[in-house]
C-alpha cells in the first residue's frame, strides 16, 4: 500500500485540482479538506475523491471562481448562494461568517446554498470549536440513500456535525456522521479496494440486500425510519427553508442548482461563564472516559477522538493510500498533464 507524508500529498491534491480548473485558492482549500479526511482515517471522504471533482468541474456540477453573493441578512442569520463553487470554499465561508455573528449575536446562522460536495463537514465545525464556538454543519445532495419502505434512491445522505470545544487546547469533541447506514464514500472505497460491503449498507436494484460495492444501487437509511427522517429534516433546513429544494425536484426529473450546506455557530458566553462551560465539558469528558469498557472494546472514546488519534499517527508514519486509490490518483495526473508523483510509483 502506496504511503504519503501530509506535506506531499495536499501539494499533490492542489497541483491536481489546480491542473482541472480549480483556482490556486480553490484547489488549495479543497486539498487541505480531503487530506485532514485521510489524516483522521475518514479515507472515504479524502484524496480517492478527486477524480469525481475532476469529472464535476467538466460537467459543470462544479463551478470555479465564484464569488459569493449576499442574498438575505436578518439578524443573527444570513443566506448566501455560491453558484456551485466547491464545497470546500462555500462551506469555509459560511463557517466564518456563522463565527462573525456567534462573536456579535450569540449565535449564527449561515445557509449556504448552491454549493457542492462539501467532504468531511467535520473540518468545519472544528474550525468553529478553534475559535471557542460550537459548531453545527449539515448538507444536503441529490438522491443516494432510500426512504425507509421504498425501493431506490430518494434522499441525501445528508450529513451532521457538531463540535465542541474544550479547555486548554485540547481535541474539540466533533460528531461527524451521515444519516445514512454508512456513507458513500466508503461503498467507493470497498471498489478501490476490492473487498465486499457488510450486510445493511446497501440495496441492489431489485431492493435487496447486497454486499457487492459494484451492485449498489441505493444505500440504505440509518436506523431504519429514523435516519430517513432526520435526512427528510436536514433537507427541509437545508434547502427547502433557502428556496433551493434538491430532493422534490430531483425526484420529479428536474434541475435544481446545485447542493446546500449550513453552519451554525453558537457562542457559549452567551449563555453562561464561558470557563464554567468548558469546565463541565472537560468534567463530562472525564466521566464518559471512567466507563468501564465492555468487553472486547479498545477503550471508551469521546466522538471524533479516534481520529485525532490517527491523524497524529499518519503525520509522523504517513497517510496510507489504497492501490485503486493510487492507481486512479496515478492516471488523473496523467491525463492532465502532470508527473506521478514518487509515493504512487
Amino acid at each position: 500500500m502506496p504511503v504519503a507524508q501530509e506535506t506531499e500529498l495536499t501539494d499533490f491534491a492542489t497541483a491536481l485540482l489546480h491542473a482541472a480548473g480549480y483556482t490556486p485558492d480553490e484547489a488549495a482549500q479543497t486539498a487541505r479538506l480531503l487530506v485532514w479526511a485521510n489524516l483522521r482515517g475518514a479515507d472515504s471522504h479524502g484524496v480517492l475523491r478527486i477524480p469525481r471533482y475532476v469529472e464535476m468541474i467538466k460537467t459543470a456540477v462544479v463551478r470555479t471562481g465564484q464569488q459569493p453573493k449576499l442574498i438575505r441578512e436578518f439578524g443573527a442569520t444570513c443566506v448566501f448562494d455560491y453558484g456551485k463553487a466547491p464545497g470546500a470554499v462555500a462551506m469555509m465561508h459560511a463557517a466564518g461568517k456563522a463565527g462573525d455573528l456567534a462573536e456579535k449575536f450569540g449565535i449564527g446562522w449561515c445557509s449556504a446554498r448552491a454549493i457542492s460536495h462539501a467532504g468531511a463537514i467535520g473540518y468545519f465545525t472544528t474550525q468553529l470549536a478553534g475559535r471557542g464556538l460550537i459548531g453545527i454543519a449539515m448538507t444536503a445532495s441529490r438522491p443516494l440513500m432510500s426512504y425507509f419502505g421504498a425501493k431506490g434512491e430518494a434522499l441525501s445522505t445528508n450529513p451532521l456535525s457538531i463540535a465542541v470545544p474544550r479547555p486548554d487546547g485540547a481535541d474539540p469533541i466533533v460528531l461527524d456522521m451521515s444519516t445514512a447506514a454508512v456513507a458513500l464514500g466508503k461503498i467507493m472505497a470497498a471498489k478501490d479496494s476490492g473487498n465486499p460491503i457488510p450486510k445493511g449498507w446497501a440495496i441492489d436494484a431489485n431492493g435487496v440486500e447486497t454486499q457487492d460495492p459494484h451492485a449498489v444501487a441505493a444505500i440504505l437509511p440509518m436506523a431504519g425510519p429514523k435516519g430517513s427522517g432526520l435526512s427528510l429534516m436536514i433537507e427541509v433546513l437545508s434547502s427547502v427553508l433557502v428556496g433551493n429544494a434538491v430532493i422534490a425536484p430531483f425526484l420529479r426529473g428536474e434541475k435544481n442548482g446545485g447542493f446546500n450546506g449550513l453552519m451554525l455557530a453558537v457562542n457559549p458566553a452567551a449563555f453562561g461563564d464561558t470557563p464554567s462551560f468548558l469546565a463541565s465539558v472537560e468534567s463530562l469528558a472525564g466521566t464518559i472516559h471512567a466507563l468501564d469498557p465492555a468487553a472486547g472494546s479498545d477503550g471508551v472514546k469521546l466522538p471524533g477522538e479516534r481520529g485525532f488519534q490517527t491523524g497524529r499517527e499518519r503525520m509522523a508514519n504517513g497517510i496510507p493510500l489504497a492501490k485503486g486509490t493510487a492507481r486512479n490518483l496515478a492516471d488523473a495526473a496523467v491525463r492532465l498533464g502532470l508527473a506521478v508523483p514518487a509515493f504512487l510509483q
